[in-house]
């Protein structure tokens, strides 16, 4: 790298303008004294390509002491010895201080160290990053994947044990990335004065209070950009998530809590307590990601994003909903355009990361209360699903005008409707085409919740516990969502003849592994790629939330959890998952798996080979020339910080391998259990 090639740095955010000095390389250090309070969120990186990284910190006033401009430094060792180059910025309240670079012009597979100094020779904490290999290069890739992250209500002993575990390795075998798929915050919110017991069972800490706020039952929820901007910030002091982004690049998309619980589009959805529209929410909620996130995202009409253009919004109804269920109200429009968080990045021949924004476009859900069974809790029948997800192109375009359940016929609300989306139509396109442009041998998509759907065989419980479910409501479904969506694509795979499709998701609380595929049986079962899902770093899975709320005389507690005589439970609703209702009950009866999966009925689900309903941690994928594996680090329950170095201990590390496959070949994994007993999640 010649001389001029080194003077690089960009400005990219909220009002910045960065003047680089061709003097700035080899210049020694500037004298700085390390003040990490001065930097309270630290520092962070972002979305590195093999010649350019994004570098992000936060200078607030402190204690009296304001900054107003920023020297950046970026070295190739970490004692600052010889500045590769450097530049200055000024900071300001219209970005609530936060700062950040493009670098340009950097060596692929590089490691980087980065600082910030304020005027007062004051200096954030060393920052390390990590470039991309180039696009010719063959070196393997590792990264991590996580999700679903609350330090009000957990903590963060994910993200040490991840760090513990990096710093032992050779440097060769290093992470390269951390893919954060979303709720990288929680905007709803329990105080703890409203909960003098908790949250189901969890310590609230009460780490933030809104400035403004609404309350809507017993949540608070934000409002206004400075209600967003407050929980980023208390999130980003939790030392755990910040040695983490201060030693790997993340790259981020966001799920439903970055901006409301069960929104879509710019319609604010909290449970069954609050939903209006809200367009200027939804503009507050992109602008806050964009300020704390360092990404390299776009905003239509603003190709530089050297500020956020906020438009001018008024939160207006979603009305005049086109064929795919998006509103064209005009404020709808600019709100969920207001950032676009869909993008492709590359490391070497081996991968190529497709990020979607699976929110912003999302259709409205049609009405399906007449098509509740009641009593059988978290599941849903899948014969009604069915013909709402599709709405008017189900059966080929010829929906029936009435829904069979329970012997009853019930009128077909979604006849003339949308099909259920996701993606909306121009983004489902747009990540069509790059998944048939990709020249990469392992096309992965970064998907905020995933595609496997999950179900149980309640149609072969006996006696009592199957006499109220409907004879013609076909499986009982989980998770199981936006069938058409899934559909086009898995359709569009196997005629482009696509291999190496990967999908990594997060956001169900729960670790899964398996193949993708379009449909399951009876219909046609056909693998076309492999698929994980991370458990939460922190939130509540769906075996805790089950096991403090389930009373203990529920007539179906058993097909959830198995209560045992010294007080443990076991977390049955894998089997039920899994292996079907049979198993499950033979488990209950002779508590041995090896006798419960003898008697499991192999059409439940045949794409499944791991299954952790309560899991936390985090996955660390490895893709190489012709092998992609996905490691599974499932930790205990983080009700609280951990005082080990290492985060705490582990319940289990089990390991997912395929072999890249050729065209006409069906994927296929093999697993191997590294630590732990993780009897009750593995087929």
């Amino acid at each position: 790298m010649n001389a001029t090639r080194r003077k690089f740095l960009q400005t990219l955010l909220i009002g910045f303008t960065l003047t680089t000095k061709k003097s700035k390389a080899h210049q020694l250090p500037i004298k700085a004294i390390e003040r990490r309070d001065l930097f309270p969120q630290g520092v962070a990186s972002g979305d590195p390509t093999a010649n350019s990284v994004i570098v992000w910190t936060r200078r607030p006033p402190v204690n009296g002491t304001t900054a107003k401009k920023l020297v950046v430094e970026i070295s190739t060792t970490s004692d600052f010895k010889k500045i590769l180059a450097g530049g200055t910025a000024i900071i300001n309240a219209e970005s609530d201080w936060t700062c950040r670079f493009l670098v340009n012009d950097l060596k692929s597979n590089q490691v980087y160290w980065y600082r910030f100094i304020d005027e007062h020779g004051f200096a954030s904490r060393t920052g390390r990053t990590i470039t991309a290999p180039n696009e010719n290069a063959d070196t393997p890739v590792r990264f991590t994947f996580v999700s679903c992250q609350c330090p009000n209500e957990g903590a963060m002993n994910a993200y040490r044990r991840m760090i513990y575990e990096d710093e032992a390795r050779n440097k060769e075998e290093q992470l390269h990335f951390v893919l954060h798929l979303g709720d990288f915050i929680y905007e709803v919110t329990w105080y703890a004065e409203d909960n003098p017991d908790g949250n189901r069972g969890r310590r609230i800490r009460n780490l933030y209070k809104f400035p403004d706020g609404r309350k809507a039952g017993n949540f608070h929820l934000p409002v206004t950009l400075e209600d967003y901007r407050t929980v980023y910030r208390a999130y980003l002091e939790d030392p755990d998530l910040q040695d983490a982004r201060a030693r790997w690049p993340f790259v981020c998309v966001w799920d439903n809590h970055e901006f409301a619980w069960a929104g879509y589009q710019s319609q604010y959805v909290a449970g069954g307590v609050y939903n209006a529209p809200a367009q200027s929410q939804k503009v507050a909620a992109n602008q806050a990601w964009w300020e704390f996130i360092p990404a390299m995202v776009q905003q239509p009409g603003n190709p530089k994003l050297e500020q956020f253009k906020a438009p001018v919004v008024v939160n207006t109804a979603l009305e005049n909903l086109n064929e795919d269920g998006l509103s064209e109200e005009p404020n709808n429009l600019l709100a969920i355009h207001s950032l676009k968080i869909q993008r492709v990045l590359r490391w070497g021949k081996n991968v190529d990361l497709l990020l979607t924004d699976n929110w912003s476009f999302r259709s409205p859900e049609v009405p399906s209360d007449d098509f509740v069974i009641r009593g059988y809790p978290r599941v849903w029948p899948e014969a009604p699903n069915d013909i709402l997800e599709y709405g008017r192109h189900y059966n080929g375009g010829n929906p029936p005008d009435t829904i069979r359940l329970n012997g009853k016929d019930f009128p077909n609300p979604a006849k003339n409707a949308h099909a259920q989306t996701f993606l909306g139509r121009e983004q489902r396109n747009w990540f069509m085409e790059q998944l048939k442009a990709s020249k990469a041998r392992w096309k992965i998509w970064g998907h905020s919740f995933g595609t496997m759907e999950l179900r149980s065989d309640y149609q072969n419980l006996t006696g009592e516990l199957g006499s109220r479910w409907p004879k013609d409501a076909g499986y009982a479904l989980i998770d199981s969502r936006f069938l058409r969506d899934k559909e086009i694509i898995f359709d569009c795979i196997k005629e482009q003849q696509i291999t190496g499709f990967c999908v990594v998701a997060g956001d169900r609380h729960a670790f899964y592994a398996g193949l993708a595929s379009k449909a399951l049986p009876p219909k046609k079962f056909e693998p076309l790629g492999v698929e994980f899902i991370v458990g939460s770093v922190s939130q509540q899975t769906g075996f805790e939330v089950m096991e403090v709320t389930m009373p203990k005389n529920h007539k179906l507690r058993d097909l959830h959890l198995i209560d045992q005589p010294d007080g443990t439970v076991i977390p049955a609703m894998n089997v039920t998952a899994m292996h079907g209702v049979q198993s499950t009950l033979k488990l209950k009866e002779t508590g041995d798996m090896q006798q419960a999966r003898a008697v499991r009925n192999p059409e439940v689900a045949p794409h499944l080979s791991f299954l952790d309903m309560g899991g936390h941690g985090y996955a660390l994928v490895t893709a190489t020339e012709n092998e992609l594996s996905t490691e599974f680090v499932g930790i205990p329950r983080p009700l609280e910080k951990s005082d080990r170095p290492d985060g705490g201990p582990l319940t289990y590390r089990v390991i997912h391998r395929t072999h890249l496959w050729k065209a006409g070949e069906a994927p296929e994994l093999k697993q191997e259990i590294l630590e732990g007993n993780p009897q009750y999640c593995i087929r």
